[in-house]
């Protein structure tokens, strides 16, 4: 007679299992069950930390990237799009304006790409602009 609804060793899930743990870290760990866990991520948050030089920046190399992988992206004309919105929020002088155009792209951006080359890239521009406008 089996009691409880216990979960069996071999039931967990092996290596690869990704688990989000927060901070500024890529490594492999282990649980107490001795199993490595590969694909854990930090990351940790920068808002308030960042200037407008270095969402330019990020904005240019996300740009690039981009261009780079036209043929890959399938929403390559919209993140285009985003990035000049960007940029023109960056110069344009209503506070209220810029607040609203960017935080549009801030919310809109990771959907369009996640899981595309450009992701990386994508994630480190909307991570800057909210650091900078916060």
């Amino acid at each position: 007679m089996i009691v409880g609804r216990g979960r069996r060793e071999e039931e967990l899930p092996g290596n690869g299992s990704g688990i989000h743990v927060g901070g500024n870290n890529n490594a492999p760990i282990q649980n107490v069950a001795g199993q490595n866990i590969s694909h854990v991520y930090q990351h940790a948050s920068v808002q308030g930390a960042v200037d407008i030089e270095a969402v330019r920046g990020l904005l240019t190399s996300f740009r690039a990237e981009i261009d780079r992988n036209e043929g890959t992206l399938d929403h390559a004309t919209a993140l285009r799009a985003m990035t000049d919105t960007v940029d023109a929020s960056l110069s344009a002088p209503d506070p209220q304006a810029r607040a609203g155009a960017l935080r549009g792209v801030v919310q809109a951006l990771p959907a369009l790409v996640a899981g595309t080359v450009v992701e990386q890239g994508g994630e480190a521009l909307v991570h800057a602009i909210a650091g900078w406008s916060s």
